[in-house]
């Protein structure tokens, strides 16, 4: 009897994670540290929940079904904020709201294979992507970073077969946190173009990126949209992470099959959820700005603490948004390692082997850390508890 797609696939490592530490009892001295998974604790500012709550009482149509690709106002408002911050030249018509950023990467992935057909991911990957295409039937073809965190181009090309339908990048990555510089991701725009595939960029964590300005050209070429397909989050910039709204923007013409997909699954994205991400864009512009400005404070925090690490035979592979990806000193795999530090250190963190594929040995010495929830202090902790850890 074969086995189911879901049977085939891995459990959400995140809720594993969160079994870990189910009958463990933390003392008042030595709080979990709860590195886990990249998502904000904090509600949404005040203002923000009013709005939210104002829409929720005063307008019918927040209980209501919607259009399929997302409220117009809301599809139009985040065309605009690309067209600003990318130079960009995008319009209603390209984006689509969906039901969170993984439902995006999803619908995109319906309009662009089949089953038995490929697609190329860096690895380490971030496991959500390589679950759904398990899950929808399409084979994950594994490409090994490089230098700094980052994927080879010409690596990539030596990938590519008649099966293959696209290539997935996220920046600021997810999990090694690093930025991915602009050249790279136009040199494989380039491939993909050449090659009549397309090139998913997921972007969830582009409103902490440290640099100032586009992030990339890719919105700027010429008829982009035929191969680009842009995948966004409203969940960490505006903390609406419960209410699941993401975006997809690509042509209209792969927007008319995602409606498809996108009926079926969900029909419509969160109507209260829509509303407060437009309240946001419209209002929240400072505050996004001072959000970002604290996380990047704590990304230097994590750099400037790591020497404390660093000579006990840690190494900071990669940082950057929410993430600092490590390399630990141990005789022991990360698999085996990160359930050990819940009870030995008071550390919830996920094993380097959650985002790679089985076997691969690159996993078994690496560890994702979460940070986007822990201040100067919360990191101070972190980095006491790790140092002091004796295996």
């Amino acid at each position: 009897m074969t086995m189911t797609r879901t049977a085939s696939t891995f459990a959400p490592p995140v809720m594993e994670a969160r079994r870990w530490i189910d009958g463990v009892t933390f003392p008042p001295d030595r709080p979990l540290i709860n590195v886990s998974q990249a998502a904000p604790v904090d509600p949404p500012p005040d203002a923000l929940r009013q709005a939210m709550a104002d829409a929720a009482l005063t307008r019918d149509d927040a209980h209501l079904y919607g259009p399929v690709l997302g409220m117009p106002a809301l599809r139009a408002g985040l065309s605009e904020q690309i067209n600003r911050h990318y130079d960009a030249m995008t319009a209603a018509e390209n984006v689509a709201v969906t039901s969170g950023c993984n439902q995006a990467f999803a619908a995109a992935i319906a309009t662009l294979c089949d089953e038995g057909n490929e697609l190329i991911l860096p690895t380490p990957w971030y496991f959500n992507h390589k679950m759904w295409l398990d899950m929808a039937g399409v084979t994950s073809v594994p490409l090994p970073v490089g230098a700094g965190m980052l994927p080879d181009v010409t690596v990539a090309k030596a990938l590519i077969t008649h099966k293959t339908r696209a290539i997935a990048l996220v920046t600021p990555n997810n999990p090694a946190g690093v930025e991915y510089p602009d050249a790279l991701v136009l040199a494989f725009y380039e491939l993909a173009k050449s090659h009549g595939i397309a090139l998913i960029v997921d972007e969830t964590y582009r409103d902490f990126d440290s640099r100032n300005g586009p992030p990339h050209a890719l919105f700027q070429q010429d008829g982009w949209d035929q191969t680009f397909v842009h995948l966004y989050s409203f969940s960490k910039a505006y903390r609406l992470t419960g209410h699941r709204v993401g975006a997809l923007v690509t042509s209209p013409a792969r927007l008319a099959e995602a409606e498809k997909f996108l009926d079926t699954v969900a029909i419509c994205p969160g109507q209260i959820g829509q509303y407060a991400a437009l309240w946001g864009l419209e209002n929240l512009g400072q505050w996004v700005a001072g959000e970002r400005d604290e996380i990047l404070a704590r990304r230097q925090a994590i750099t400037d603490g790591f020497p404390v690490l660093a000579d006990r035979g840690w190494q900071l592979m990669g940082l950057g948004a929410y993430f600092a990806y490590m390399r630990h000193p141990f005789d022991i795999s990360s698999a085996d390692l990160a359930p050990r530090l819940v009870t030995e250190a008071g550390i919830l963190c996920l094993p380097g082997t959650m985002f790679w594929p089985d076997g691969a040995a690159e996993g078994r010495a690496q560890l994702r850390i979460a940070f986007a929830n822990l201040d100067a202090d919360g990191i101070a902790a972190l980095y006491t508890r790790l140092s002091a850890l004796t295996l």
